[in-house]
This record gives structure tokens, C-alpha cells and sequence, in this order.
């Protein structure tokens, strides 16, 4: 492990003594998660004994599916999930990849982030709560605003708040469990203390996951500070990683560049 990696480990290891955090967080969808990332990643939470959050591709991403039953994912959550025909595919899907009792090692859930997902949330829920069925909600906070047309900062807003409160209860009523994400930062505890007053299982920031019992602990500012900054180290090693990709063959291409305006010219 470079130096970035080891750095990333003991912030997780820090987080999962005093912050409540339980796994990092990875996406096949909006960050376009490459399997050779979503290893080291694998290894850096198996270093710090957390899980894996992984946010699939969409509602029937079947190959996605089998690379986090193969990686042993311990979350999977199907993004745009906006009508109970949307959550009958996703069902559908994860019944075929993980069979019988490889379900029980893995938490099911779909993402509430449009204004269609919230009018449909009821019956999706009805549906999620029935056997075969899946484990719950997350409530993705930023691309719920963006589909009513408000800006980040409308996320904590009481419109925002008071619908994450409804789902809660419906979650609640239903026995499933609910998310939070969708910038949580430090300006979010008052508003997932709410939510935890109602039904909150965990939240989540861009690269960690929180249990919920965390919004109690002394230490949970600092290890939401420390969350951006593993976010800050993972796109650091991003970065020189694949710069050293990129590198790699460059004097072979200068040298061959050479030869053939030469061969050219000749």
C-alpha cells in the first residue's frame, strides 16, 4: 500500500472507533467506479474491517451484480428506482445473482432521488416489504432537489426534510430500513437528528457510511471532517495512479515516434 492507501486505512480505522462507520462507498453509476479501483478500495476497507457500499449501475445492472457478489460487497443500492416495476427488475436481478442464503450476507437497497420516486414511494415500498422483496430506501438528498428544480442549498431545507420524515415513517411502518445521503456533512446533523428521531438505520457521505447510533458520539464532527479528507486522498491516489499509466510507455512512444518520422522521411 502507498502512502495515500495507509493514510485512507487509519482515518476508516479511526471512524469505525469513534464515528459509527461501518463501511466506504464506491459507484458503477455517477462516479464510474473501474474494477481496479473498486479493488484497492476492497483492500483498504478489509484493512480497516469495514464493508463495501456499492452503488450499481441501474435497476438491472446484472454484471455489476456479479462483480460485487464476486468482491463481497456488503451493501448494493440500485440507483433511479422511480416505479415498482423499476424495483420488480432490481428484485428480480438480485434474485438471480445471489441465491438462497448468499442473500443474508448483503443489504439490498434502492434510491429515492426524484420527485416520480417519491409519488410512487408508497407503492414501492409495498412492494420492497414482500418476500422475495429488498432490505430498504436511501434517500439520495442532491438529485432529489435537482429533480424539483432547487439547488444544493435547499438540502436541508424543511421541503427536503419533511419528505425524508414521511419515507422515514412509511420505512418505519413497513419494517425497512432507511438512508441518508446527499451531502451530509457537519451542517447535516441537525436535520439527520430528525431523521433518526423518525427511522434512520444510517447515513452516508460520498466515500463512507455511517450507522446511525453514530449521531451520538463525541468524536462524529471529526470524523465527518475526516471523511472529505479520505474522499481528498482517494482522488490524489486516483490520480497518480493512472498518471503512472500514462507515463509508463512514454520514452517507448518518444523513441518509436522518432524512428517513424524517420522511416517516413526516408
Amino acid at each position: 500500500m502507498n502512502s495515500y492507501e495507509k493514510k485512507m486505512v487509519e482515518l476508516l480505522r479511526f471512524g469505525k472507533e469513534h464515528g459509527g462507520v461501518v463501511a466506504t462507498k464506491a459507484e458503477f453509476e455517477a462516479e464510474g467506479t473501474r474494477t481496479d479501483e473498486l479493488l484497492r478500495l476492497l483492500e483498504i476497507a478489509h484493512k480497516a474491517d469495514v464493508g463495501l457500499a456499492l452503488k450499481i449501475g441501474g435497476c438491472e445492472a446484472i454484471r455489476d451484480l456479479l462483480e460485487a457478489k464476486q468482491f463481497g460487497v456488503k451493501y448494493i443500492i440500485a440507483p433511479m428506482v422511480e416505479t415498482s416495476y423499476a424495483l420488480s427488475k432490481y428484485i428480480s436481478a438480485k434474485q438471480k445473482i445471489f441465491v438462497g442464503p448468499e442473500q443474508s450476507d448483503v443489504t439490498f437497497l434502492f434510491n429515492m432521488e426524484t420527485r416520480t420516486s417519491y409519488e410512487n414511494i408508497e407503492e414501492m415500498l409495498e412492494l420492497a416489504a414482500r418476500r422475495p422483496g429488498c432490505d430498504g430506501v436511501v434517500f439520495g438528498r442532491v438529485d432529489f432537489c435537482g429533480s424539483l428544480g432547487l439547488g444544493r442549498e435547499e438540502i436541508e431545507s424543511d421541503k427536503v426534510t419533511l419528505v425524508g420524515e414521511s419515507v422515514a415513517r412509511l420505512c418505519r411502518a413497513k419494517g425497512l430500513q432507511f438512508v441518508v445521503g446527499g451531502a451530509v456533512s457537519i451542517d447535516a446533523l441537525s436535520n439527520l437528528r430528525r431523521f433518526h428521531a423518525v427511522h434512520l438505520d444510517r447515513f452516508e457521505t460520498r466515500k463512507m457510511v455511517f450507522q446511525a447510533s453514530a449521531l451520538g458520539a463525541e468524536n462524529l464532527p471529526q470524523v465527518l471532517r475526516n471523511a472529505v479528507h479520505f474522499e481528498l486522498l482517494w482522488l490524489l491516489n486516483k490520480r497518480d495512479y493512472y498518471g503512472l499509466l500514462h507515463g509508463e510507455d512514454q520514452a517507448r512512444i518518444n523513441m518509436l515516434e522518432s524512428r517513424w518520422k524517420v522511416l517516413e522521411n526516408g
